[in-house]
């Protein structure tokens, strides 16, 4: 069967637009409570979070509805990071967890993830089974009158997070005498992460943490970095720490105002547990999107990079499978398996203010770690037929194949989350890469009108 509503992180579309609509969330809800409801008899439980989106007060009661329905009970914890809510449905032994978030996203948009009771992500399977029950919940067995399920808000759900957080941070450190702005993305982490971030004592300049449920991600956050890169300039600052919608992900600038994206920061945290011994699986996990100066770096050091499809649940499913503590993503997705099971910004960004504590030096040189290889991403957007499958496109591609050799290479796939062609370049010769990415975007382009 074909994946039709679940896309590399869960169900995401414009909100009250088929699949993002009240009665999609509802049958979602009946289907996945029913199926981990139905696995004894005492009484289960579902934890539902959200970002700060409009829709999310669509979403979250329609879901909460499903689940009652078929008898689950459901904690509501609010506006909290995606990673929180992994932790709370295991630590609250609940059956099931759910973030309604679009994570990067503009706030027209939103989506729901699905967590099972050990913190990871459904399996390809049970996404499945739940799209199946979507097109025809004609069999989903509604509870009895006396066995529907209650619902019932956590009031201590921040708090659990926030000592979480602090507790992965070495008890013999603190930020204190570090000036730290951070750019929450008037998103799910508004109020927790400059919250940890004070409370081990750093001087933190927040930003993005006035949510009114249409600004989340607008110019700001992982994906807007530029106004945080400006405030630690201004502010004089030791660095500046973007997270996106759902906290999920992090970009850091330097004292100088200078991005520093995931590759670097993966680096720096491998290269940090090697020296401690900690690190498992002799090197890191991460997606074809990696630069390839990585990959080089890390040789060096005697690790590996093994490469996975893009979406961090394929990173994770990896990670599992082989034993590995540390993946991710370019884009700022880390996960650390020895804290979560999902990507954790403010986790991710904790770690790596440990080694700028105890390295004492600035964040531009502890975190950069490599000279990345010239790289390039260009994104076309298009409607319903795949330019993908154009033989003029797949021509284009096959020449600048050959064109870059050895010396660098192609990635050319449709986003899982938007309607997108991405075509990333990579290479030694900056002006080859840009010429050969520009020849592939300008026939990508033709082919969809």
């Amino acid at each position: 069967m074909t994946r039709k509503y679940f896309g590399t992180d869960g169900i995401r579309g414009t909100a009250n637009q088929e699949p993002m609509t009240a009665e999609i969330a509802l049958k979602v809800g009946k289907s996945a409570g029913r199926k981990f409801a139905g696995r004894g008899d005492s009484r289960h439980r579902v934890v539902i979070g959200k970002d700060t989106r409009l829709s999310g007060y669509m979403v979250e009661p329609a879901l909460t509805a499903g689940f009652t329905s078929v008898g689950m009970d459901v904690i509501l914890v609010g506006p909290l990071p995606t990673p929180a809510i992994a932790l709370l449905t295991r630590s609250l032994r609940a059956d099931l967890g759910v973030m309604i978030s679009a994570s990067h996203n503009s706030f027209q948009d939103n989506g729901i993830k699905l967590f099972g009771p050990d913190g990871y992500k459904l399996s390809d399977e049970v996404e499945k089974s739940i799209e199946a029950d979507i097109i025809d919940d004609s069999n989903i067995r509604l509870a009895e009158p006396a066995l529907l399920g209650r619902a019932q808000r956590l009031d201590d759900a921040r708090g659990r997070y926030i000592e979480f957080a602090k507790s992965s941070f070495p008890r013999n450190q603190l930020l204190k005498g570090l000036k730290i702005v951070v750019d929450c993305a008037h998103g799910a982490a508004y109020k927790v992460a400059p919250t940890v971030l004070w409370e081990l004592e750093a001087e933190v300049i927040a930003m993005g943490v006035a949510p009114n449920g249409f600004n989340i991600n607008d110019g700001c956050g992982s994906t807007s970095p530029e106004a945080m890169c400006a405030r630690v300039v201004a502010e004089g600052a030791d660095l500046g720490i973007a997270l996106d919608g759902d906290a999920d992900r992090l970009l850091i600038c330097d004292e100088k105002g200078r991005l520093i994206d995931g590759d670097q920061l993966m680096a720096l945290i491998a290269r940090t547990w090697q020296e401690r011994e900690k690190l498992q699986g002799g090197g890191i996990v991460s997606t074809v999107m990696s630069n390839m100066g990585l990959e080089k770096y890390l040789a060096g050091h005697g690790l590996t990079l093994a490469r996975t499809a893009v979406g961090d649940r394929y990173v994770v499913e990896h990670m599992r499978e082989y034993g590995f503590n540390v993946g991710g993503e370019q884009s700022g997705h880390i996960v650390l398996s020895d804290y979560s099971t999902t990507g954790d910004g403010l986790i991710a960004a904790l770690q790596i203010l440990s080694v700028i504590v105890e390295k004492g030096r600035p964040v531009s040189e502890v975190c950069h770690n490599f000279d990345p290889f010239p790289q390039i991403l260009k994104n076309v957007r298009f409607k319903s037929t795949d330019p993908l499958l154009s033989e003029k496109v797949k021509r284009v591609i096959s020449e600048g194949e050959k064109r870059l050799g050895a010396e660098g290479r192609l990635l050319i796939r449709k986003s899982g989350t938007e309607p997108l062609i991405r075509i990333m370049g990579e290479g030694i010769n900056d002006a080859l890469v840009s010429e050969i990415v520009d020849q592939i975007v300008e026939e990508v382009t033709a082919s969809v009108g």
